[in-house]
């Protein structure tokens, strides 16, 4: 991706500097949770944090970042949660109201990095991926509330109306409500799928990121950004769950390829193709350190084990030096774990490249026999490019070319349309 890939400095909020952006960024999760901790009202605290927001992009640039920025956007929402409180007729609410002046104008006790901030950037991101919404609600809300992103950013990256991505983000918040959600941290027995559901959902906003499912670009940088620095945060949270810091590894180890992913005319460039010395070293170590930290507890999942594959990719300073056959082992084990068609896919590819095309051609003929991705609506694209990539190594071009035609009518992305097509073009 091309630096002009990048969203402009005060994208988001209209003259906002970058840096005042993303402090703001960081910030509103944190305001959130003060929010929704002291009131247990989500859906009201969610709307009082996004005017705080709007608040300080409109004064900041002039009057200048106060002293304590949080504090600044806590009081601020606290007093906007008052004219929401006011204007609800519960006579709950109203007995709730009292006393909130008041507390509006205190320093909130809690510092940048404490226990208590940590433990409710958690909790946010949990109450985000409640069990009562869809995976794509839990994804648009995780965005605005603990992203920070706008609605207009969310319906922009999705392809989506903007009043389409804010009619969805109402119905999920009124869904917790309904479900009777409390930000709390879940009971010992829904953790774990809570947690895990949180990690889908980044894992999620992070692949929508690195290969756009539409538009004219082929990542969006914007959105792997905010998915890393998501799941540092939940990191931070649970530094000793071996699938978190794997999760983490995987993003950092995918992302540092993505400056050598698009030419000079944002042509898709294949991995094979790629200048390796455009790779993110930096990003290349601190992944590897990671998922070889855990590596050795033998409490593998799914996403140690693709972060396991992408450090093999990226320890080879050339295509020749790949382990293939290393990689094949590893994409059957994630397989086993996660018999997905993606995973079954790549395990295609990386028989083909460790014991060739032939070998490929029989392991994906075998899979459509048995799970039909020829004819899944949500894999038919790849298998047809992964068949077509096979078939010319076999040297039959009239059959890749045909098939990378296909391909080419079934996504979105422009980038990635161009590259089919011209794969067809050069097969003649």
């Amino acid at each position: 991706m091309t630096d002009q890939a990048e969203p402009a400095a005060g994208e988001t909020y209209s003259g906002v500097t970058a840096g005042v952006e993303h402090l703001l960024r960081v910030e509103a999760p944190q305001v959130l949770g003060a929010l929704v901790r002291r009131f247990g009202r989500f859906d009201i605290a969610e709307d009082a944090v996004q005017e705080a927001l709007l608040a300080a992009s409109r004064t900041w640039p002039s009057d200048g970042v106060p002293d304590n920025p949080r504090s600044w956007l806590i009081r601020i929402g606290y007093r906007r949660m008052v004219d929401l409180l006011r204007a609800d007729q519960s006579r709950r609410r109203r007995e709730q109201e009292a006393g909130l002046a008041e507390l509006a104008m205190r320093e909130p006790d809690r510092r940048p990095g404490s226990v208590r901030e940590t433990d409710d950037s958690l909790a946010l991101l949990l109450l985000c991926c409640h069990p009562a919404l869809s995976a794509t609600s839990q994804v648009a809300l995780t965005l605005r509330a603990v992203g920070g992103l706008t609605t207009a950013e969310i319906a922009h990256a999705y392809g989506m109306p903007d009043n389409t991505m804010g009619t969805r983000i109402s119905r999920a918040k009124q869904q917790l409500a309904r479900a009777g959600a409390r930000f709390t941290p879940p009971a010992d027995t829904d953790r774990d799928s809570r947690m895990a559901a949180a990690m889908q959902v980044l894992y999620l906003i992070f692949n929508e990121g690195y290969t756009a499912s539409a538009g004219d670009r082929l990542a969006r940088v914007d959105l792997t950004g905010e998915a890393i620095r998501l799941t540092r945060m939940l990191y931070a949270s649970v530094p000793a769950d071996a699938e978190v810091t794997g999760l983490l590894a995987l993003m950092l180890l995918t992302e540092a390829r993505r400056p050598a992913r698009t030419g000079g005319h944002d042509e898709l460039v294949p991995l094979d193709e790629q200048d390796r010395t455009r790779w993110d070293g930096d990003l290349i170590r601190e992944g590897t350190e990671l998922i070889d930290g855990v590596w050795p507890r033998r409490e593998v999942g799914p996403y140690q084990l693709q972060a396991a594959i992408a450090a093999v990719h990226a320890a080879a300073t050339s295509p020749r030096q790949t382990d293939w056959p290393q990689i094949a082992a590893l994409y059957l084990w994630l397989e086993r774990l996660n018999p997905t068609p993606p995973v079954r896919l790549s395990r295609v590819v990386a028989v083909a490249k460790a014991y060739g095309p032939l070998r490929g051609l029989a392991l994906l003929d075998d899979l459509n026999r048995r799970f039909h991705l020829d004819r899944d609506p949500l894999v038919r694209r790849r298998e047809h490019a992964v068949r077509a990539h096979l078939l010319r190594m076999t040297g039959d071009a009239a059959g890749a070319a045909r098939l990378y035609r296909e391909a080419a009518t079934l996504t979105g992305n422009q980038i990635e349309r161009r590259y089919l097509l011209d794969q067809a073009d050069r097969l003649g």
